[in-house]
């Protein structure tokens, strides 16, 4: 209906100037049949009218449309409508049953210019105990018409339950119809009519003006012969051809007026035309819309100065030696020197806050220009124009260099309560990027500068470790001082906080424990032995390895990883790590090896074994370390107390045994003694077999025994 809103408000407007306009009809041919104007495309007579439009003229000057034997009411342009006069359709009943019947039907061109209007009319039945229904054809399209039911049912027992004025379903009912419905037939139904034919002989049914209708009980007894307003759309049908496609057909173009504007129809096919706002006449006819004169004093514009009309609308001014709002009462006074004075002080101090916003803009500019720089200085010297040419040659690569306003925006400017965990290298948040996704977003204290230029390179290779028990690197953010990392986002926290929880009251099965290691041997041997090249991770404890939603281990947080040296020599490097995780071999050499994160796992089983801390400072100071107090315990052939209660309620002896034999082994002295990461993957493995399946019903228990070695001799105290 919005397509339609400006041509009403000018119909509206310009209403008072109707009858001063030029014909409105083909020159030559009757502007009017009866009391009714027929405007262009309409027309009576031959050569009067567009293909569709004809409107025939009788002896009594009533108007009808062609083709359909109904009396016209009123022809209008904008909207495209016409009101007609329908008979009612009936059907009479004596006490065995029909005996009359009409169905009036309205039968209408199926590619003619009319529709029965679904936004003006009702269908409406009346009478009692009465069942009926409209029939039409509705067209989606020319190759396709269908056939379109509606009704309703109208009941009443006797007369006293029919109310005056009330149509809703007690002796009267009614309905709204569809649109582009391209003819009209009723049919009827009913029952039991023999206790009601004094006061209610017949049903009926019609199309009726909805804003025309009222019930009334004498509708019961209507005549037979009455007939009631109803409303049809019509548009320029042809080809049912839209606006767009209508002027390209330029030949057929229905809108010849200059100063016309085309509406698609919003009643089936076709388009309607109506004069451009500031005009008025017949859109249909070469220069039909002529300018209104809104200056005319008959207009009653808004305007208590000078009115100029110009084509299409119109000036309001004051008049000469005044100023102010001439389109409000009152509103020109005259001009005098104070408001001069006020207008130069006005004039002035806009000018002076011009000036100022000027240079506070300038001043912003240079700041954000700095910003820029400094943000793109910082994305050098942390290798982002390497780590942009490397992403090229890496075909697939889902890695993403973001901006700092991503991870801004992600973690609501890095909100506290976004935090996620606290460790020496930084602080871990819960990101939500702009596709929904989940991510948890590492913020680093620091970082080495010397290892800025490698920093972009190990970065693109760590986010290729594809391993399910690896947390996947997704990208990081280049133009800060210290980079960011983006990580996906692992929902269970981590296995520090599992083991260590408040109260210790979770109870954590063995199997679980189990699993837990060796999938958390596994990423690490996967990342010593299968990565190219290998990767050292250089900070393992349980507080960097997270668990899923299924308690899957993950091992995360490569803030301390380094690639494998190539060289028989490996690598010196500042000692970084967490205390009571580090290799002591390391802190005194300072070179990071594989078995320098072997010694770590180690430790971390035994977190996991026994529930105990890697460092707590409560007890007596050779205590303090678990690694230490592992080692004292073995030594005094009490390695096995040290195990937390439920673990030697779960696990049989000989498998307690070759878990304390491999912790042992990972927490030697000398590195060369220690197993390899992929090796300690393996026996973890086999430990956990030798769990789920006894050795007493394993048929294999001799090549189990082999893979296992040489159990140790450990006494329990």
């Amino acid at each position: 209906m919005m397509r339609f809103l400006l041509p009403l408000l000018t119909l509206i407007t310009s209403s008072a100037t109707a009858a001063s306009q030029a014909n409105m009809a083909l020159p030559g041919c009757p502007s009017a049949c009866g009391n009714i104007t027929i405007p262009y495309p309409f027309g009576v007579g031959p050569g009067c009218f567009r293909d569709g439009f004809r409107i025939t003229c009788d002896r009594d000057m009533k108007p009808g449309l062609f083709g359909i034997d109904v009396e016209v009411v009123s022809l209008s342009l904008q909207p495209g409508e016409v009101r007609v006069r329908l008979p009612v359709a009936y059907e009479c009943y004596d006490k065995y049953g029909a005996t009359d019947r009409d169905s009036g039907k309205l039968k209408l061109i199926p590619n003619g210019v009319y529709r029965p209007s679904d936004s003006h009319n009702q269908f409406v039945v009346i009478g009692c105990n009465t069942v009926a229904w409209i029939q039409s054809h509705e067209v989606i399209d020319q190759s396709y018409p269908y056939e379109y039911y509606t009704g309703c049912v109208s009941y009443c027992n006797d007369k006293k339950s029919v109310v005056n004025g009330s149509c809703t379903g007690i002796g009267c009912c009614q309905l709204a119809i569809a649109g582009n419905l391209i003819d009209i037939s009723v049919g009827f139904g009913g029952y039991n009519h023999s206790h009601i034919l004094d006061f209610s002989p017949c049903s009926y049914a019609f199309l009726v003006d909805k804003d025309w209708f009222r019930f009334d009980l004498a509708n019961l007894t209507m005549e037979l012969d009455t007939t009631v307003p109803v409303w049809l759309d019509w548009a320029i049908r042809d080809s049912n051809l839209t606006c767009e496609e209508a002027k390209r057909a330029a030949v057929s173009y229905a809108c010849r007026s200059r100063n016309s504007d085309c509406y698609d129809s919003i009643n089936g096919p076709g388009y309607i035309c109506n004069c451009s706002q500031g005009y008025l006449g017949n859109p249909y006819l070469d220069d039909g819309c002529e300018d209104i004169d809104e200056c005319d004093p008959k207009k009653q514009n808004p305007c208590y100065g000078v009115c100029t009309n110009i084509p299409g609308s119109y000036n309001c001014t004051c008049p000469p030696g005044t100023d102010g709002d001439a389109t409000t009462k009152n509103g020109c006074r005259p001009k005098d020197k104070f408001t001069l004075a006020l207008k130069v002080v006005t004039g002035g101090s806009v000018g002076i806050f011009l000036a100022l916003f000027m240079c506070f803009w300038v001043y912003l500019g240079l700041q954000k220009r700095k910003l820029v720089r400094t943000k793109q200085r910082f994305f050098e010297q942390n290798g982002g124009l390497l780590l942009q040419q490397k992403m090229h040659s890496f075909r697939g690569a889902t890695f993403k260099i973001y901006t700092e306003e991503d991870l801004e925006k992600a973690t609501n400017n890095f909100d506290p309560a976004r935090v996620l965990g606290r460790g020496g290298h930084g602080i871990v948040y819960r990101g939500i990027l702009e596709d929904k996704t989940i991510v948890a977003i590492k913020k680093s204290k620091l970082m080495d500068e010397n290892l800025s230029t490698e920093f972009a390179t190990e970065m693109l290779i760590l986010s290729q470790i594809n391993h399910k028990n690896v947390v996947k690197l997704l990208g990081c953010c280049l133009e800060v001082k210290v980079p960011m990392l983006v990580y996906e986002f692992v929902s269970n926290g981590t296995l520090y906080h599992y083991i260590h929880q408040e109260g210790h009251e979770s109870i954590i099965l063995f199997d679980t424990r189990l699993r837990i290691a060796a999938e958390s041997a596994g990423a690490l041997a996967y990342m010593h032995s299968s990565a190219s090249p290998p990767i050292l991770h250089g900070d393992v404890k349980s507080a960097n390895i997270l668990l899923d939603d299924n308690f899957t281990a993950k091992v995360s947080d490569f803030g301390t990883s380094k690639l494998a040296p190539n060289d028989e020599f490996g690598f010196a490097t500042l000692v970084q790590g967490t205390c009571g995780y580090l290799d002591p071999e390391y802190l005194l050499t300072c070179q990071l090896t594989d078995k320098s994160d072997v010694y770590s796992f180690a430790v971390v089983l035994l977190e996991l074994f026994t529930r105990k801390k890697a460092l707590h400072f409560d007890g007596p100071e050779e205590d303090r370390s678990l690694a230490a107090y592992f080692v004292t315990a073995l030594k005094q052939g009490r390695c096995l107390d040290v195990l937390d209660d439920q673990v030697k309620e779960e696990a049989r002896i000989e498998i307690l045994e070759e878990i304390v034999e491999l912790i042992m082994q990972c927490l030697s002295m000398s590195r060369e003694e220690r197993p390899t990461m992929k090796e300690v993957a393996e026996k973890l493995e086999v430990i956990r077999k030798l769990h789920q399946h006894p050795w007493d019903q394993d048929p294999n228990l001799e090549e189990m025994k082999s893979l296992l070695g040489e159990v140790c001799d450990i006494s329990m105290a």
